[in-house]
This record gives C-alpha cells, sequence and structure tokens, in this order.
C-alpha cells in the first residue's frame, strides 16, 4: 500500500500542530520560577512533534509513541475530571485511527525479498 490514509495524515498533522502550538507557549514559560516545568513541557511537546512527522513518514514505531504520549497525557490528567475524559476519549479515538486495518497495512513494513 503506497497511499497514506487520510486517518494517518490527519493524526500526523494533529500531533504537529498541537506540538509546535504547544511548544511555543511553553517556550515564554523558560525565564521565570517555572523554568524547570517548562523546560520538561517542552521536551514532551517535541515528542508530539516526533510522533506527527514520523507518522506522515511511515514509522511504525512512530504509531506507538503518539499512542503512549497520549496515555501518559491521561496519567498527568488524573487532577481534573474534565482533562481525564478529554485525553481518554483523544486516546481512543487516535488508538482507533491509528490501528485500523488501513493504517496497520499502512505501517507493515515492506517485504524484505530481495535483501
Amino acid at each position: 500500500m503506497n497511499r497514506r490514509p487520510l486517518s494517518v495524515t490527519i493524526v500526523g498533522c494533529i500531533f504537529l500542530a498541537i506540538g509546535m502550538l504547544a511548544s511555543a507557549s511553553h517556550a515564554t514559560e523558560l525565564r521565570g520560577p517555572g523554568a524547570y516545568d517548562a523546560l520538561w513541557a517542552l521536551l514532551v511537546n517535541l515528542i508530539a512533534i516526533v510522533c506527527g512527522v514520523y507518522l506522515l513518514r511511515r514509522s511504525n514505531w512512530a504509531r506507538w509513541l503518539a499512542v503512549a504520549w497520549l496515555g501518559f497525557h491521561v496519567i498527568i490528567s488524573l487532577h481534573s475530571w474534565q482533562a481525564l475524559l478529554v485525553h481518554s476519549a483523544l486516546l481512543a479515538v487516535f488508538a482507533y485511527l491509528l490501528f485500523r486495518p488501513a493504517a496497520t497495512a499502512y505501517f507493515r513494513a515492506p517485504s524484505s525479498a530481495g535483501t
């Protein structure tokens, strides 16, 4: 399968957009008392950008990392019912989109019969 499923394109672009927007937001917090926390947030946002890029580049590990990234957000959302529900719903929807049969076929490694 050569064409990327629309669902993978959408999820990859969402990860890119969220990662970039959140990075820009947290970059403004690097000066001040919360700089250490902002640095960790930037690292987490960088992971989202990496997921988005490599989802679009057909890397199977990126879909697992994307689901793990969302799972991490579910765990850190335990402080708020609203955040927990939103992140849990996003995890369910994105996991479904990234592991549908069409997406699985897209991420499946091509046969290495010639090597």
